[in-house]
């Protein structure tokens, strides 16, 4: 029996984790199936999900309705492997030794939904060179 700090874990912090690192946690959670252990923060988190990108991601077959955004801590990034952040600047610790991606991506907050689902499908393709950069296969 494999112990979870066995598999990868990889952390997403936006400013109010209500979009982006939303959708990217719920994308390596999917495609992963499992194989990664997915955390989700945001330095100034908001009081819900953005709904766009809910719609979003329930176009492809995710369902993220059940996340909650989450104040980002020193704990969730010091247990994580790959840290990826999302336009929150400074606010991110820094560990020694940590893996550390700055994705550039449009912010999805008060966009339609026609204005989120590029911002939907970059992210899945980033998700999928995280996936490789990893040895994970994606399970679909």
């Amino acid at each position: 029996m494999t112990e979870t700090h066995d598999s990868p874990s990889a952390l997403f912090v936006c400013v109010h984790n209500a979009g982006r690192s939303q959708m990217a946690a719920g994308f390596l959670r999917e495609l992963s199936g499992g194989a990664v252990e997915v955390r989700s923060a945001g330095s100034m988190p908001a009081e819900q999900i953005n709904p766009v990108a809910v719609e979003a991601m329930q176009e492809v077959g995710i369902d993220i309705t059940a996340e909650r955004p989450k104040v980002l801590t020193t704990e969730a990034v010091r247990d994580s492997d790959v840290v990826i952040t999302m336009g929150c600047g400074d606010a991110c610790p820094v560990f020694p030794g940590k893996r550390y991606e700055d994705w550039e991506l449009a912010d999805p907050a008060g966009q339609g939904i026609d204005a989120v689902r590029p911002i939907r499908d970059d992210i899945e393709q980033r998700i999928r060179g995280l996936l490789d950069s990893l040895g994970i296969q994606p399970v679909r």
